[in-house]
This record gives C-alpha cells, structure tokens and sequence, in this order.
C-alpha cells in the first residue's frame, strides 16, 4: 500500500493518497522522517511506513499488489549451491588455463604497478583492474556464493549485455543520443575493463561474497581490502526502452541511456540475466548515513561507441565492508545518470 498514485494495472490494490488526511502522522521507521509521502510505502500486515529509498534493497517503484516489510516478510535462507569446483565453472563456463591465468596475474601486477607510479592529478585519475584473491579455494567459495544467489532468485548468469527479440535492439544503444552527452572511457581504462573481462572468463574473479541477510535479503561484501578507483563489476542484463518497462513495478532497473527524446531512453534489467551488480544495493546518498556508507560510485560510460555502466569504488573499502553505490531518483523514479 503506498501513499501516491498507482502507474500500473495491479490487482485491484489499495491506496490511500486520496486519504492523505487519515494518514498524516505516519512515518518512515527506518529515517523517522514522515516527509517525502508520496515515496513512503505502508506494509500490508503491520501498517508500518518505509520510504522506497530507504528500504535495502532500494525499491525504485511500488511492488505489484501485497507488499510486506522485512520484519514481517520473514526471508528464508536459501539453499546454497554445491562447493563443487567442476560445478561452479560449469556454471559460469569458465575457460581457464593454467598459462592463461598465469600471464593475466602478470598483466595486473604490471598494471597497478605502472598505476601507483604515476602522480596522479586531480583531473585524471586512471581506473585500477581488481585484485583476485589468491587463494584459489577462496575463488571458489565467493563463485559458490553468487551462484546461490543467482539460483535462488531464478538468474541466468550473464556478465554483458544483452538484447533479447521484443526489447530494444543493440543498434538503440547509442551514446549521442544522451542528454547532456556521455563521458568517453579512455583506451587506457578501456584496456582495464578488458583486463577485467578476461580475468573472469579465465576464473579471476573480483574479492567479492554475497551474503544473505535475513532483513535485506542478499547483499554484496569485499571479502579483501579494495583500493579507491577499482572496478569492481559492470552493471549488465537484458536492455530495454524505459517506456517498454514504465508499468513493470518491482523490478530493479539501471538507467543506460537517458535521452533527449524520452522514446529512446533505455534500461538495463538484470531480472532475468546478470551478475554480482544484481545483489548490490543502491543507496540514498543525500542523507548523512548514506554518504557515510556509500563507497561505489556508478558510471555510465560510452565505450566504443556503447553505453555501459561501471561500478567502481570511490574510496578504500575494507575488507568485510558491505558495498553500496550511490543511488538518485529522477522524475521516472529510476536510476539516474552518475558522473565522476
């Protein structure tokens, strides 16, 4: 039940903002803030209110029907998949080889070594490569928990975009269409990306767990120090136009292309396919809290001539910290554009 209009056909749901006067003394239990009514949504069993923004997972829109808040949804904790190695890399088909992994440790060692020689100037500061875990069991155990993840929410596991029959083509995906214009990767952080992709592909993957936690559901922690400025992952599944997905409430979106003309802004929704991003939260950096627990920041890049949007760590995260990226509604309640 939430405190504005409904966009989408739910199912005969229940809405008060017609009401507003029966309701003017409710409040967001997690900020204590009863401003902001039209983002505040009221749970269906104990009538207590949470501002979209605050909830974490960060809801970007009001849920089809029945909503019920983490107290009295009561997550249970799901199945974990098999610590099986041949299971974990077919599930991510894996292409490694010994060679391989071994020259692309040597091309991150070089990387950040050539990286923390450089003065760095305030104006240009280059993107760093992550740093595996050594441990290649430890790999193992952090594969095996998005591989939970991904099962239990029903996500195939994609590290790109993707363009599915019925959804915007690739050829929509085009950064002179964005308001404003779109900052250019640099081929040397082109390079780094590409870095990136290749670790993974090879089973080099970024020092990341997902955990689950009962009141937020899963969430994404550093499970090694990383250092300010490092990628961590992309932000990747199936592109669409926004106006296709402006009455599917309850997914989580990622703004691609915020265009001029409104018609040919995209989204991307890892709903169906996606990576770690998926389980990171989004976060309400405007408040004091926020800003103390934000430390990704997310980037949209144009990247040979394609949108893609980067998550990256805007300060020293320790290790065991929870990862949030900054999050900022705009008039279609999703994602906006993020700059460094």
């Amino acid at each position: 039940m939430a405190l504005r209009s409904k966009r989408s056909q739910a199912p005969k749901p229940i809405f008060i903002s017609k009401h507003a006067d029966d309701y003017s003394e409710v409040y967001c239990e997690e900020c204590g803030s009863g401003e902001s009514p039209g983002e505040l949504l009221l749970c269906d069993k104990c009538d207590k209110g949470f501002h979209l923004f605050c909830l974490r997972p960060i809801l970007v829109s009001v849920p089809k029907g029945s909503w019920f808040c983490p107290s009295c949804s009561k997550q249970k904790m799901p199945k974990s998949f098999p610590l099986v190695q041949t299971k974990i890399i077919d599930f991510f088909r894996i292409k490694r080889s010994t060679e391989s992994t071994q020259k692309l440790s040597q091309d991150i060692q070089k990387k950040r070594k050539r990286s923390s020689s450089l003065v760095m100037s305030k104006k240009r500061r280059k993107l760093l490569p992550f740093n595996p875990s050594e441990d290649s069991e430890r790999r193992l155990e952090q594969m095996r928990s998005l591989a939970t993840a991904l099962t239990a929410s029903g996500t195939e596991f994609s590290n790109e975009l993707t363009y599915r029959p019925g959804m915007a083509l690739r050829s929509a995906n085009q950064p002179a269409l964005e308001k404003g214009g779109m900052q250019v990767l640099t081929k040397e952080d082109a390079e780094t990306l590409n870095l990136c992709k290749r670790m993974m592909n090879r089973g080099e993957w970024p020092p990341l767990m997902v955990a689950f936690d009962p009141e937020e559901g899963f969430t994404v922690e550093a499970d090694r120090f990383i250092r300010d400025l490092t990628i961590i992952t992309e932000y990747v599944g199936d592109v669409d136009y926004l106006k296709n997905r402006e009455n599917d409430d309850g997914d989580s979106m990622m703004t691609l292309l915020h265009a001029a003309n409104p018609s040919q802004s995209l989204v991307i929704c890892p709903d169906k396919r996606g990576n770690v991003a998926r389980f990171i939260n989004g976060i309400n950096n405007h408040t004091q809290e926020g800003k103390r627990k934000q430390n990704l920041k997310c980037v949209r890049y144009d990247v040979n001539g394609e949108c893609r949007v980067l998550l990256i760590a805007n300060r020293d995260i320790s290790k065991g910290e929870r990862l949030y990226y900054d999050y900022n509604g705009y008039e279609h309640e999703y994602p906006t554009e993020h700059f460094v």
